[in-house]
């Protein structure tokens, strides 16, 4: 599926095409799941001596948590990139540049698909924008309504309570 023979890149662009499974272990200790299988589709093309790019895109729905209220929401992450690979001495330095390993003859981009999915989940996800998280004391959900925590008040002003307008100065 997402396995190039370096020897037909020789012969012209390679068309990569495939799907990911949700439950794909290539996923394992992701903080999100997918919701749908990852389609993805791309073009492995020679860049000069020992040198490749890859054109991909890929599409998917993954399922995380809210990061204010826990909640379970899907996102669609729909991505285009182009990477580069290289040999190890000539790799550049930069986002979306990978090194192939010496005497490779078939490389596998599973893990470079991998590394740019994680790349293109958001770390901190909402399920909207003006979401109201949980309550810091009982843990309600707050976008539900209010919670039945009393009001917390501010200790630096426990000293002003005994005070009434009576007692203020008079001018």
């Amino acid at each position: 599926m997402l396995r190039v023979a370096l020897s037909e890149v020789h012969a012209g662009p390679v068309d990569t095409t495939g799907e990911v499974a949700p439950d794909d272990p290539i996923l394992a200790g992701a903080d999100w799941s997918l919701a749908t299988p990852l389609k993805v589709r791309g073009r492995f093309s020679g860049a000069g001596e020992g040198k490749y790019y890859w054109r991909v895109q890929f599409e998917t729905r993954v399922r995380l948590e809210c990061r204010r209220c826990l909640g379970d929401i899907e996102l669609p992450i729909s991505e285009s990139r182009g990477l580069v690979f290289a040999a190890d001495e000539e790799t550049p330095d930069g986002d979306g540049c990978y090194t192939i390993p010496p005497r490779t003859r078939v490389l596998d981009l599973t893990d470079t698909l991998r590394e740019e999915l994680l790349l293109a989940v958001p770390p901190f996800a909402e399920c909207r924008p003006d979401c109201k998280g949980l309550c810091p004391r009982c843990g309600a959900n707050l976008n539900d309504g209010p919670c039945d925590c009393p009001p917390r008040s501010d200790s630096r002003w426990d000293a002003l309570k005994g005070l009434s307008k009576a007692d203020t100065r008079k001018d």
